[in-house]
């Protein structure tokens, strides 16, 4: 599925509102039949549920937390689908067995080159899927801690071709829904695109080496 750039945080980096969470305060949004609500779960994730408002179906994105997950959707009283998987480690894929075991029609989507736990259906690169009205496009965006310099920037590509109006909804870290970027990641004024992707890509590697070595 397609995946938001995660950084590891800075050495110093303040989190709040709690020292034990980095969540902001999420909002459920709605684009006609469409809600959508983010989830906090572990200490700074995000899972997001997905629901058509028309048909109570709905589809989870990386549930690491099954309880917290199945919390919302006893709350919304919706049927839950589909698990839709950005990737697998456990922090965005940790739940999936519990709630196949709890909703056994629902079906785990992930990408066919990696190894999701549950995976029931696997995607290529720009594969569709739907369910009930909110359609879902598999956009192959790898670099999370694997690949080289040359994968990362290839997925920024991907990322910043999606277009002006798109709208993109992080997995995790304290800097992710309504706050600001990382410090000395936002695009200078008069700095070109190309200038900003290569500082970006610099940041990346640097702080994949810091959290490698923690």
């Amino acid at each position: 599925m397609s995946a938001g750039l995660t950084l590891p945080p800075s050495p110093g980096t303040a989190c709040t509102p709690a020292p034990a969470s980095c969540h902001s305060i999420p909002q459920p949004v709605a684009f006609g039949a469409v809600k959508i609500l983010p989830i906090p779960v572990l200490s700074n994730n995000y899972s997001y549920l997905v629901i058509d408002t028309s048909s109570g179906r709905a589809a989870v994105i990386d549930p690491s937390d099954p309880l917290a997950v199945q919390a919302v959707i006893e709350e919304e009283g919706v049927l839950l689908e589909a698990i839709l998987c950005t990737h697998k480690h456990w922090d965005h894929s940790g739940g999936n067995a519990a709630l196949r075991q709890q909703h056994g029609s629902c079906k785990v989507y992930g990408s066919a080159l990696d190894a999701v736990p549950e995976l029931t259906n696997p995607l290529a690169h720009k594969e569709r899927l739907s369910v009930g009205c909110p359609r879902f496009g598999a956009l192959a965006t790898p670099g999370l801690f694997e690949g080289s310099p040359e994968t990362m920037l290839a997925s920024l590509d991907a990322a910043v071709g999606l277009g002006e109006d798109t709208l993109l909804w992080p997995g995790e870290r304290p800097w992710d829904i309504g706050r600001p970027e990382p410090r000395g990641l936002a695009r200078s004024s008069g700095e070109s695109r190309d200038a900003f992707r290569a500082r970006v890509l610099k940041e990346v590697r640097r702080r994949k080496d810091l959290y490698k070595a923690t």
